[in-house]
């Protein structure tokens, strides 16, 4: 498998599954916040819409990053990242699409008007509104791992690592704050992991 890659981007998800699974990787570093590249006619063959990540697989190509974690989990083995039990199992697929449908967009609005955006097409105002939102959605981590270490419980899952980068997210952009000790916590927790240390500094 090859990742195309921007440091801090979600193809971190990636390269901390693969990390955890054992499964060689190459990573591509391309230069994605360029409009040039990013509007290339070779670049967007392989994603149309100019983002990153991009996995290829043989002749699988892919550009969304939720999808590409549970293909490498469906077609490589989860190991012990994904539930067998059915309630479990519920719980882990509610924080996998919440770490990335719910809590993600806010925190990229956050970024987008704060740093990715040139300085003259930014919108101050969406910016304490989005914030808002991100810390609703804390609330909600925070009281799941209240009195456990994971959001499954004891046992650390591919939820965990979704949920991951919009930890790292959520800390970038100031809405992890200590007003959200549990959160802290689990964050920290997270980033002892060997497989989220490659990835981001990848």
């Amino acid at each position: 498998m090859k990742i195309y890659h921007v440091k801090g981007t979600r193809s971190i998800r990636v390269i901390w599954l693969c990390h955890e699974l054992n499964l060689p990787l190459e990573i591509e570093t391309i230069p994605t916040f360029d409009a040039a590249f990013k509007a290339s006619p070779e670049w967007r063959a392989k994603s149309p819409t100019g983002k990153v990540p991009v996995l290829e697989d043989g002749d699988i190509t892919m550009y969304e990053s939720g999808a590409m974690v549970e293909y490498i989990l469906d077609r490589y083995g989860p190991g012990d990242l994904v539930p067998t039990d059915q309630t479990d199992l519920a719980m882990y697929y509610q924080w996998c699409w919440f770490a990335e449908a719910t809590f993600a967009r806010p925190l990229g609005d956050i970024m987008h008007n704060t740093v990715i955006k040139p300085p003259e097409e930014r919108i101050a105002a969406v910016v304490p509104d989005a914030a808002q939102r991100a810390r609703l959605c804390l609330d909600g981590v925070e009281r799941c791992i209240e009195n456990q270490p994971y959001l499954l419980g004891d046992k650390f899952s591919a939820a965990d690592i979704m949920m991951g980068y919009s930890m790292m997210l959520s800390e970038r952009t100031g809405v992890l704050t200590d007003d959200h000790p549990n959160s802290q916590r689990y964050y920290a927790l997270l980033q002892e992991r060997d497989g989220f240390r490659v990835a981001r500094e990848a």
